[in-house]
């Protein structure tokens, strides 16, 4: 099980193509956006034949802090969390082998489901970035969803959510809504993300990061809504508000997330329509 930041993802695929055996399960958790697709194919590009199962949560199992070096803060655990591997024929072995540990792991359907139903993706960057001035003038003091989402913050995110889900309804796929997956992960209910959020007892006592320099940019950013961006270009969704922020985290960060990210070539699926797209994901069909 891969439990690290999506930035690592690429490096540790390249650190075990020689050492992957047949049979062996690998377990992005999380994969953030496109996680098992960037694996696969740096596998691939490293001379890895090795029939192992692969597969990648769409989120983290737990809402949690590190309090120190050796110590973890588990606020909840959430009661449900979609698992997907590629191909997705794969998914039920996946889940069997992991059930009695992880019975919550349910399946996602694919991996471009888990991936677009990347809630870090809208929740994250934005709320980082919308709550810049506070973060570097407290230093985090102050609760993260409680006190940094808004009624105005929220319905950023609510434009976010929207062309993420549009996204991935232009490949077919329904994506849960940010209502529906805070429902799914929390039981947290609202008519809007506003109402959702501050119904979520397991968000109460989470802090703000303490710098910008947080894996909620460096990470969320080139990982998680740069691929969705991609996949919103190459298919012709308008993606102009996650673009906004993939362009503010640039200048704040001073780099190009664009340049870093992972892009549709990083994720091999560059050249491929909707319909192939698919066939790979779900049937491990590639050309």
């Amino acid at each position: 099980m891969v439990v690290v930041p999506s930035s690592a993802h690429a490096d540790i695929a390249r650190c075990a193509a020689p050492h992957l055996r047949d049979g062996q399960i690998v377990i992005l958790h999380p994969g953030r956006t496109g996680g098992c697709l960037e694996f696969s194919k740096v596998l691939r590009d490293h001379g890895c034949r090795a029939e192992i199962l692969l597969a990648e949560a769409e989120t983290l199992i737990y809402a949690s802090r590190s309090d120190g070096p050796a110590q973890v803060r588990i606020f909840s655990i959430k009661e449900a969390v979609p698992l997907a591997a590629l191909p997705a024929t794969r998914t039920p072995q996946v889940l069997e082998a992991i059930h009695e540990a992880y019975p919550q792991f349910i399946d996602g359907l694919s991996v471009l489901h888990t991936g677009l139903n990347n809630m870090g993706a809208i929740f994250h960057p934005a709320l980082t970035l919308l709550n810049a001035g506070r973060i570097e003038s407290t230093g985090g003091e102050f609760q993260f969803y409680i006190e940094g989402v808004t009624p105005s913050v929220a319905r950023v995110l609510e434009a976010l959510d929207r062309e993420r889900v549009t996204v991935a309804a232009a490949l077919g796929i329904r994506a849960r809504t940010g209502l529906e997956w805070l429902k799914m992960a929390y039981d947290a209910t609202g008519t809007t993300l506003y109402e959702a959020i501050h119904n979520q007892p397991g968000y109460r006592g989470i802090k703000a990061p303490s710098t910008l320099n947080h894996r909620y940019i460096f990470e969320d950013v080139p990982m998680s809504l740069v691929p969705i961006a991609a996949l919103g270009q190459r298919y012709g969704v308008s993606v102009q508000a996650i673009d906004s922020i993939i362009r503010l985290a640039c200048v704040i960060h001073q780099t190009d997330y664009w340049r870093r990210g992972r892009t549709l070539n990083k994720l091999g699926i560059e050249q491929l329509s909707v319909s192939e797209l698919t066939a790979y994901v779900n049937e491990g069909v590639y050309e």
